[in-house]
């Protein structure tokens, strides 16, 4: 193993050198010369090619399964999707299960075993063998690549929202943080008005006098770092800051107020969540004072060990407080927020493709650096914080403005509907609206993240208007989001083009979660240091370089970087989610409602493939023009008959409704957004009571967190065995929902029949499905025929 192969990095050959294979595979040796002497071939890997099918199986599965058991498997990244190389080696072994898999695919990794080659050697083949795609085993709707599939700490419905259950998701949905990028405060800092000369103007009070406060570090700062007493100066620092500032001529409007209280609880949030340190938007905010994650303008984390700086952390538990952040304030695009570890401090961005974040730089060395950072947020705009300014305000109302049929046009934001609970992802938020003096007319306004690459849902939906689609919200109005006068995107507004490739921790061709330690030895910039008194030309010391001179290449971010762009549309349907219905009989109406659509969406030549409690609306409402029952969302939708894949990094559902073959990886067909609609009624069936009552988290909320391959075990458990199933729905139904146990069964039986998965596609499953529901409808009351 002298040189890199090509599906092996460094560190994989690191991991491999450590992990030899030895006698692992011996299982798998014995099982091959058995299979040789009973067909009466010699032990030579040449007998290979006389073997039959049904052998080669067995031996493909056998090696499989002796790789998985080896602990290296758990070790070695995945290909793209899964947690590891074993979770690829999953689903390579369910496809090598099947009738018509190809076994031309592991020929090479059967020789190359069979061989004893080198360690190597064989793990190449291994990451060859399961990175080739592999065509499901049952007839799918298209032939294209299907994008993966991402975890997204938004899709967690009905759930508690426990730390340790989202910490693991959380890691997964934001990928890699990159840390020291050089041109960050140019990014975030410059455009706040007077910032360099006032922070300058403090800072030299600070190092003058016959007392300074800054003389070999801040005076009074804590040595040891502990959060109380960090705490306490902190507070004094920011009184004097904003003391000083209350008399210049350009202080901002708004007063931000710090919030140093870690042991107290704040409001608004869905799991129990406190903050160390932050800044918050009530002038009035002090110790006795209770406040909310709406208030949160800048999260800070302290940590008093300087090795805490790593993404395990003070990284993460800052992700934390921003998603809470962005989940508590509709308007909020992005999040700044800062760690400060023993005295090493660093700034952060959290936006919809995830945290970045500035040099790492010690407070008690580079003082004016320190001044300018904290002045920075106690001045920034609301623009400069990160809200969307295309959200006006006047007469206590919110509203946008749009540009329709040749004229400007205002809608009138109502209140909000949904707000996802994430940081990078679509991010979907959702108002009910109405056009100005026209109350009778309801909209909704619905702003998502999406990928570039993707079919823009606006136009998806304006391309239907004359097809006769039935039971899908209508198109009213759509465009992309213009901010700064410019598309509203990541990579050029957000982030102006920062180039993640100068981050201290940037890795081509792999993530890497790196720690700190690259920032002291990055060549090209230092930060300033100061021994003794520090001189008043200190004062001057450089701030980053401007960002008109930022040298950014749009080759290296545009591949490095995944991008989203701020969509809108409007809406003229507006309804309440499915499981509200007034009535048992309601909901199996609004269900068959859904379906409809559903076939009325496809037969226009759009797969809607993100069935979902929340994309199941119901209108009770006699006075409400919109449809009965609905589908809303079509973020993921494509068109069925498209030529080429997106493109797009990946897709983000609701895990817990996804269909089964759609978590092995399997492209995606209607007939898995018909099993999805099985799982909405079974989910339901568990979690609501009379008129939505959400009865909270039950033993099925891991179904939000669980593996894939776990997840599919789980729902195969409980549908393949009608005993088994009803079992499960006796226990775990709620008394409003037991009645509907012998039709859900009738569900089960159509959707999954002899308990399982099915084989090929059936458009009739559209009518069986209804029928029941009808049926059911009808007979709630009576007894069933089973």
């Amino acid at each position: 193993m002298d040189q890199l192969r090509l599906n092996i990095t460094e560190d994989n050959l690191n991991i491999i050198e450590d992990n030899p294979i030895d006698t692992g595979l011996d299982s798998f040796h014995v099982s091959f010369a058995s299979t040789c002497q009973s067909r009466g071939l010699s032990c030579s890997p040449g007998s290979l090619g006389h073997l039959g099918h049904n052998d080669l199986q067995d031996l493909t599965l056998d090696l499989l399964a002796a790789l998985q058991g080896l602990r290296i498997s758990r070790l070695l990244p995945s290909t793209g999707r899964g947690k590891n190389l074993l979770s690829d080696l999953t689903r390579l072994n369910s496809a090598a299960n099947s009738d018509n898999f190809d076994f031309d695919r592991v020929r090479p990794l059967l020789d190359v075993t069979l061989a004893k080659s080198a360690d190597g050697d064989i793990w190449e083949q291994v990451y060859i063998a399961v990175t080739e795609s592999t065509p499901p085993p049952r007839p799918v709707a298209s032939s294209l690549q299907q994008t993966p599939w991402l975890r997204n700490t938004s899709s967690f419905p009905n759930s508690s929202e426990y730390r340790k259950h989202v910490d693991d998701v959380l890691k997964e949905e934001l990928g890699p943080m990159y840390i020291g990028l050089p041109h960050f405060y140019d990014t975030f800092f410059d455009d706040v008005a007077d910032l360099k000369t006032a922070s300058e103007a403090f800072f030299e009070q600070c190092i003058g006098g016959t007392d300074p406060f800054f003389e070999d570090g801040w005076r009074g700062w804590p040595p040891d770092a502990r959060q109380d007493d960090v705490l306490t100066w902190f507070t004094g620092f920011c009184e004097e800051l904003a003391a000083f500032a209350e008399g210049r001529e350009n202080r901002p409007m708004r007063q931000p107020r710090l919030l140093a209280k870690p042991n107290e609880l704040i409001d608004g949030s869905v799991g129990k969540r406190k903050m160390d340190i932050g800044f918050v938007s009530n002038p009035r905010a002090g110790k006795d004072t209770r406040c909310q994650w709406s208030q949160i303008l800048v999260p800070g984390e302290l940590k008093s060990n300087p090795a805490a700086d790593k993404p395990s952390e003070a990284w993460l538990d800052l992700g934390r407080y921003a998603r809470e952040v962005l989940a508590a304030q509709d308007t909020r695009r992005f999040v700044l927020g800062f760690t400060i570890c023993g005295s090493l401090m660093r700034v952060w961005a959290f936006d919809r493709v995830g945290g970045i974040a500035s040099e790492q730089f010690d407070i008690n060395k580079d003082g004016h650096r320190f001044v300018f950072t904290i002045l920075g947020f106690l001045w920034m705009s609301d623009r400069e914080l990160g809200f969307d300014p295309t959200i006006l305000t006047a007469n206590k109302e919110r509203f946008i403005e749009i540009k329709r049929n040749g004229s400007t046009e205002r809608v009138i934001i109502d209140g909000v509907m949904l707000r996802a609970r994430c940081i990078a992802g679509r991010a979907t938020t959702c108002w009910r609206a109405h056009p100005d003096g026209r109350e009778d007319i309801p909209l909704v306004i619905k702003d998502s993240w999406q990928y570039p690459e993707r079919d823009e849902e606006g136009e998806l939906l304006r391309d239907i208007v004359d097809k006769s689609v039935v039971n899908v919200a209508r198109y009213y109005y759509h465009e992309t989001v213009q901010i700064r006068n410019m598309d509203d995107d990541i990579r050029n507004n957000i982030r102006r083009g920062l180039d993640i490739t100068t981050a201290t921790n940037y890795r081509p061709g792999r993530p890497i979660l790196s720690n700190v330690a690259a920032d002291t030895v990055r060549t090209g910039r230092t930060n300033a240091s100061i021994n003794r008194k520090r001189p008043s030309s200190q004062t001057d010391a450089e701030l980053p370089p401007s960002k008109r001179s930022c040298s950014v290449s749009p080759t290296k971010a545009i591949s490095a970087l995944p991008n989203r762009v701020h969509r809108r549309v409007i809406l003229r349907d507006y309804g309440e989610p499915i499981y509200t219905a007034s009535s048992r009989s309601a909901l199996l109406a609004a269900l068959e409602g859904c379906i409809e659509g559903h076939e009325s969406l496809r037969k226009a030549g759009i797969l809607h493939r993100d069935i979902s409690i929340n994309n199941l609306l119901i209108n009770e409402d006699s006075d409400n023009p919109s449809w009965p029952s609905f589908l809303i969302d079509l973020d993921l939708a494509i068109r069925e008959q498209r030529d080429v894949a997106s493109g797009a990094k990946g897709k983000t559902g609701t895990r817990a409704f996804m269909a089964i073959g759609t978590l092995l990886g399997e492209q995606h067909s209607f007939m898995h957004d018909l099993e999805s609609f099985f799982w909405v009624l079974f989910w339901i069936c568990i979690h609501y009571d009379t008129k939505g009552r959400d009865m909270g988290p039950t033993e099925f909320d891991s179904w939000n967190y669980e593996s894939d391959n776990k997840l599919v075990r789980s729902k195969v458990g409980t549908i393949g065995d009608e005993s088994i199933f009803l079992k499960i729905a006796t226990e775990n139904y709620t008394p409003y929902y037991q009645p509907l146990i012998p039709w859900v069964n009738r569900l089960r039986r159509k959707v999954f029949p002899n308990g399982e998965t099915w084989k090929r596609p059936e458009p009739e499953l559209y009518s069986s499905m209804k029928e029941i529901l009808r049926d059911a409808r009808k007979n709630l009351e009576m007894p069933v025929d089973e």
